[in-house]
């Protein structure tokens, strides 16, 4: 097989992609590209020493297709959302209901993102003869770009989306050594970023509480309130700290650092949790943005650490 012809792309203006960049905010990958990040250094580490030459190239992959993933997984949400953000004030500044980007464009730019992403997974394939992430590239494209269809039929949505991030490690190390995946560390890091995820997003769910029940939208705090949506965010996230420590309990790779982070890592959340009951959705960039891009950049950041100087 033939990797795509990016000469073929459809053209994208500039303006579009400068819209479509300020709309999906950039700057939220910090929630998931530590983790791909970390799990691709796991999976490079684990024959025992890192043949960097070789490893930069996939590292550098692997970002790239974070990032092209990620642009096409929120392109499709805001697609798909498009008339329900146009009826919910928090959301009808987005790009889609107020103007400025148009639906066309908008599937335009998915396409191009959704080719980008699978050509640098043909990349890995005639570069590092690794068809796995050739393989799984659709269905992951359209797993992640299909999740914001669950809110339609199950309070459950938010495990979809904590499902969607947490394939990024899995993803990762996949793509740079698919035989790291046969010991449970990098799936146990998976379990962590999932719960950790559908956790958080419950919290966010709490500023669309009254629009999704007139809306019939099945969030959790929707559906079954708010006070026990908020006890359902909490056991998940007790269940991401106790998957973040398995993961570094079992991992060859990571060590004490990891597990020393454990300690912040459970502090920032349970401070998450205690900014919530104290303001509710008065402080949400705090609650939703700043502390989980905390808890990612430093399990990131330390996992590679203890990786590089163990």
């Amino acid at each position: 097989m033939e990797a795509p012809d990016f000469a073929r792309l459809p053209l994208v203006p500039i303006s579009t992609i400068r819209t479509v960049a300020a709309d999906i905010k950039i700057a939220h990958s910090v929630f998931a590209l530590p983790f791909a990040i970390l799990a691709a250094f796991m999976a490079a580490a684990s024959g025992g020493v890192i043949v960097w030459r070789t490893f930069l190239g996939q590292l550098f992959l692997v970002v790239l297709a974070m990032v092209f993933a990620r642009t096409a997984a929120m392109l499709a949400n805001r697609i798909l959302d498009a008339a329900l953000d146009a009826r919910n004030p928090r959301t009808v500044g987005r790009a889609i209901p107020s103007g400025r980007l148009t639906l066309g464009r908008a599937r335009a730019a998915w396409l191009v993102s959704a080719l980008l992403f699978m050509g640098v997974c043909f990349l890995f394939w005639t570069q590092y003869d690794n068809w796995w992430p050739a393989l799984l590239g659709l269905p992951v494209l359209l797993w992640i770009s299909l999740y914001g269809l669950a809110k339609r039929f199950t309070q459950f949505c938010h495990l979809w989306l904590g499902s969607s991030l947490a394939l990024s490690p899995v993803a990762a190390a996949l793509a740079v050594d698919p035989a790291s995946l046969a010991g449970p560390s990098i799936w146990l890091l998976a379990v962590m970023v999932l719960f950790w995820v559908a956790g958080f997003d419950v919290i966010y769910a709490l500023q669309d509480v009254e629009v999704d029940r007139r809306d019939r939208l099945h969030s959790m705090p929707g559906t079954i309130g708010v006070s026990k949506a908020l006890l359902v965010a909490r056991g998940m996230h007790l269940g991401a700290v106790a998957a973040l420590v398995g993961a570094a309990l079992t991992s060859p790779s990571l060590g004490v650092l990891m597990l020393v982070a454990v300690v912040p890592v459970a502090g920032l959340l349970i401070y998450e949790h205690l900014t919530v009951a104290r303001w509710g959705t008065t402080k949400m960039a705090l609650a939703f943005f700043t502390l989980n891009g905390m808890v990612s950049c430093l399990i990131g950041l330390v996992g590679v650490l203890d990786i590089t100087l163990g």
